[in-house]
């Protein structure tokens, strides 16, 4: 944080999203994969064992609250009851964003 209070909105972050609801089988990691790309953000995107969605993302802390809003949603069909959110430095490990599985 600047020495003002003030936060820096262009400062690289990190964020890790355990993502809960009606999340599967409904498109949720294509539409965040375009999402993120569009945003030009980096990480990734995956199912969980116990029907939640992993997302790892780095980029603009801005840029990243906007992406955590559209994660908050979801695409059409999909159900998020809650997202559990971890944030932290960006580790600068990833080039683009994927989906993985």
């Amino acid at each position: 944080m600047p020495e003002d209070g003030s936060s820096n909105s262009s400062e690289e972050r990190r964020f890790h999203a355990v993502v809960h609801g009606w999340v599967q089988g409904v498109g949720f990691r294509y539409s965040t994969y375009q999402r993120a790309h569009m945003l030009g953000l980096r990480g990734y995107v995956r199912n969980q064992w116990d029907g939640t969605v992993e997302v790892v993302a780095e980029g603009p802390e801005a840029t990243l609250e906007r992406f955590l809003a559209y994660l908050r949603q979801g695409p059409p069909g999909a159900h998020v009851e809650r997202v559990d959110v971890t944030w932290d430095k960006a580790s600068g490990e990833f080039r683009g964003f994927e989906v993985r599985y």
